[in-house]
């Protein structure tokens, strides 16, 4: 497991290197050249140590050594001419084995500051090859800076689904792997270390004879059409115990010299775009494709062997998209190779992207005889699905792992799968998925008692609509003083999301716009769709409900109204994920001509009111549901006999956090450890949401001198949100807590003062009014204790303390309810349009 100091050091390279070397892929790089530079003179000390000699800083490289590099009076532009002419000089060294001089091949130093060279080289300096498991573990946390590879389209994979998908394979010591697009290698090392705990009695691996150990290594094979990339994974695999890995640069779209070679077990997530910068895909796939994702496909499922299996993580055009080259490729790997279909949550490769995947599981030989596919659906993976990802408690892989090898147990030793009781998917019948000729792969499409088939013809959104870009915005404040003229851009659009009646812009054009710029003015009814920018993949999607100007960042859709109604249309596209159609997902921008060619199904103009009337009827329960939700607050009557305490007077402490030179900083937070450490998203209006949590050591924690919860205490937030409470009652399955600089802790004596009645108090409009009138600091609102022991608390006896938070949770319980009344009615929702859609 990675240590906090080795974590603190990445972090401090790649700090010292962000001024001169801002791309994150690019600091990955020098500190990977940076660290095999040191080991290998680490190794020269070690085998001279052992009575040996050096072999990789020896005769004209003697020059280069570490410590020749790191001795104290050589100058500072000594230095860096020294550094960056040995790296350059490196792939020339006969002393050093071929996977170094790879390594090194087209390395160079990126900048000429010696003092930023001399900073990063010290932190370097601090790391030692030690042939341990902790080298590896470092890397990969190195290496998990990259996230995104946008240009590629590729997206670093989580490493819990990797994880998932390894063992859900389940790959043995005899058997050949291959990862086709391999990226840093993430997928064969953890194949090797599942091979190696497979094969584990007291010490990792030692049920391996060395034989299989060196045919293990020999087995496991990567290709990579990026150079760096291939660089990557060679430093990986080495760290990881590989002294020869097997790691090429080969493009597996246009080169054919690998075509005939096949392997038991692959495992991918392959790039998800359309290939561009002079790729030309060679002509041997079976389906013949613009997409990278189909190629790939195409090409695993080929390049198995007669008993071979895969698991591919797959974007959702691979699931349902209705391109001929997508629905071949599904009837290819239905008839031939796939028996289960997972789901993952839209979320999983957050904060890189917000795709939503699934993954592929085949298998050569059972596809041949089953007549069934698993369809299983993970709703959480053990991390909450926003930007931060953090771990929580809600975890379905376990459970779909045990009944995906229960589904796939009964189809090795061909017992009938009809009996499996799957609670986390659905078995379904081969016939039944090709019926329509469309091999859907979308596992709900296929649950009883529900319409399938749209009966309703599917029409282009050009053939009914004119879609069209907006206007230029006008450059210039004299355009816009005292204009009264709505002019939409993507912000106001993204500030409701989704809306059936939208109102109102930020900024007015004034007559001077109008009479001197050629602008088209929209009509009410118009619908906007993001087409360019980062609002693109957001799927925010508004009807106009007045007539005004629009930005060219929009798509403008004006329907026809004898064929289609605006609402009915809006609906439709609010399904429809601006991801799956266009060509780079790595880039956010959508073609006029993209959008109106996207297929609706659309039925009679009579039909379509009818169905705006059932979302609409739905949409008002929701929208005073939410009402109840918005508008809610417990209220405590004050009784004039009750005592009214000041907080400077009131039977509680209010502690704070220690706040002094033993706060974490953040290479101090692991995703699980000894102590929760709270941030501001775990404390609501309404109590605790542990869906991202930090945690700190335990030695951190003791290292701490104040702050830390105990059962009955109230929480308040007092910095940047203000008013949020939460009660740390026997409810919390956490035992050990702490809060962060901005909250604050009351801890009641509860002879005097009910710890429900404090947090029910802190909800309450009693406390809001004080609370707003006491706040502090415009940038950001503060509610500093000096300021807080104005506020005053009335206090009545502890029996009406009781009686008081009796009343408050029946209400709070019937305001819960309007929870599951919105949850409920949007589900309604959408299985209204999903019958329309025949799914």
């Amino acid at each position: 497991m990675l240590d906090a100091e080795t974590k603190r050091r990445i972090d401090s390279c790649r700090d010292i290197l962000v001024g001169k070397v801002p791309d994150p892929k690019s600091q990955v790089e020098q500190i990977t050249i940076a660290l095999i530079y040191k080991f290998m003179d680490d190794m020269d000390a070690e085998a001279e140590e052992l009575g040996g000699s050096r072999s990789f800083f020896t005769d004209d490289y003697a020059k280069y050594g570490w410590a020749k590099l790191m001795r104290s009076g050589l100058g500072g532009h000594e230095t860096l001419n020294l550094y960056a002419e040995a790296i350059a000089k490196m792939p020339e060294n006969p002393g050093i084995p071929a996977l170094f001089r790879d390594i090194f091949k087209n390395a160079y130093l990126p900048y000429r500051d010696p003092e930023t060279l001399r900073s990063f080289l010290k932190e370097i300096d601090v790391f030692s090859y030690d042939h341990s498991e902790k080298l590896g573990d470092a890397f990969e946390y190195l290496l998990s800076v990259l996230g995104s590879q946008g240009d590629a389209g590729q997206f670093r994979t989580p490493r819990h689904i990797i994880d998932f998908m390894v063992e859900v394979m389940n790959p043995q010591k005899s058997e050949s792997l291959l990862d086709p697009a391999c990226g840093t290698a993430g997928f064969l090392i953890s194949a090797w270390k599942h091979i190696l705990k497979t094969n584990t009695k007291v010490r990792t691996g030692d049920q391996l004879t060395p034989d299989e150990r060196t045919n293990l290594a020999a087995n496991i094979h990567g290709y990579d059409i990026s150079p760096d990339m291939v660089r990557l994974s060679l430093v990986n695999l080495y760290l990881h115990g590989f002294s020869d890995p097997h790691v090429v640069e080969y493009d597996t779209l246009t080169s054919e010299e690998k075509w005939n070679e096949t392997a038991d077990v692959i495992l991918a997530n392959p790039p998800f775009m359309s290939p561009k910068g002079g790729i030309k895909p060679h002509k041997r796939f079976s389906i013949q494709a613009a997409r990278s994702e189909v190629l790939f496909v195409d090409y695993i499922a080929e390049h198995l062997s007669p008993n071979g299996r895969a698991a591919i993580v797959v974007p959702e055009g691979i699931i349902f998209q209705s391109q001929t080259a997508y629905k071949s490729l599904r009837k290819l790997l239905v008839e031939k190779y796939l028996v289960a279909v997972i789901s993952l949550p839209a979320g999983v490769f957050n904060p890189y992207s917000g795709v939503k995947t699934s993954i592929l599981i085949l298998d050569k030989r059972l596809a041949k005889t089953s007549d069934s596919i698993a369809f299983l659906k993970v709703e959480n993976d053990g991390f909450g699905l926003g930007a931060q990802r953090r771990a929580f408690d809600k975890n379905d892989l376990p459970q779909i792992k045990i009944e995906l090898d229960a589904y796939l147990q009964a189809l090795r030793s061909q017992q009938p799968t009809a009996e499996l009781q799957l609670t986390r998917g659905l078995i379904v019948a081969k016939e039944k998925i090709a019926e329509n000729g469309d091999y859907n792969l979308s596992g709900e499409r296929y649950r009883e008692g529900v319409q399938r088939a749209s009966s309703y013809p599917h029409i282009r959104i050009e053939d009914i609509a004119r879609v069209t870009s907006g206007n230029s915005a006008p450059q210039g404040d004299e355009y816009f003083t005292g204009g009264e003229f709505s002019f939409v851009r993507t912000s106001d659009v993204g500030a409701v999301h989704l809306s059936d009646h939208f109102v109102g812009s930020a900024d007015k054009l004034n007559d001077k716009a109008i009479a001197e710029l050629r602008l088209e003015f929209f009509p009410a009814g118009t619908i906007l769709f993001p087409k360019s920018g980062a609002s693109t993949f957001l799927n925010h999607r508004v009807v106009m409900g007045e007539a005004a100007y629009v930005s060219s960042h929009l798509a403008c859709i004006t329907c026809d109204e004898s064929k289609a109604l605006p609402k009915f249309i809006y609906h439709l596209l609010c399904r429809v994920d601006a991801r799956d159609i266009t060509p780079d997902q790595a880039y956010p921008s959508l073609r006029l001509s993209e959008i109106g060619a996207i297929q609706i199904p659309l039925p009679p103009l009579e039909v379509q009111k009818e169905i705006v009337a059932e979302i609409e009827g739905y949409q008002k329960v929701i929208n005073g549901a939410r009402a109840v939700l918005d508008n809610y607050r417990p209220h405590i009557p004050i009784h004039p006999d009750w005592l009214i305490s000041t907080f400077g007077d009131a039977p509680f402490q209010i502690i704070d956090g220690d706040r002094g030179a033993n706060y974490p900083s953040k290479e101090d937070f692991f995703p699980a450890g000894h102590c929760l450490f709270l941030n501001t998203k775990n404390v609501r209006s309404d109590g605790f949401k542990f869906d991202e949590l930090e945690f700190i050591s335990e030695e951190k924690d003791n290292a701490l001198r104040k702050g830390k919860l105990e059962r009955g205490d109230v929480l308040l937030t007092t910095r940047g949100t203000i008013g949020n409470t939460a009660l740390y009652d026997d409810s919390v399955k956490f035992d050990h807590i702490r809060i962060n600089s901005g909250m604050l802790i009351f801890r009641p004596d509860t002879s005097k003062l009910l710890s429900s009645y404090l947090f029910h108090f802190f909800q309450s409009e009693t406390f809001r009014v004080q609370r707003e009138a006491i706040v502090s600091g415009a940038a950001q609102p503060q509610l500093p204790i000096r300021n807080l022991s104005q506020a005053k608390i009335p206090l009545p006896p502890l029996a009406t303390q009781q009686a008081i938070v009796a009343e408050i949770e029946a209400e709070q319980t019937l305001v819960a309810a309007n929870r599951e009344l919105i949850e409920r009615f949007e589900k309604k929702i959408q299985s209204t349009l999903a019958r329309v859609w025949g799914e």
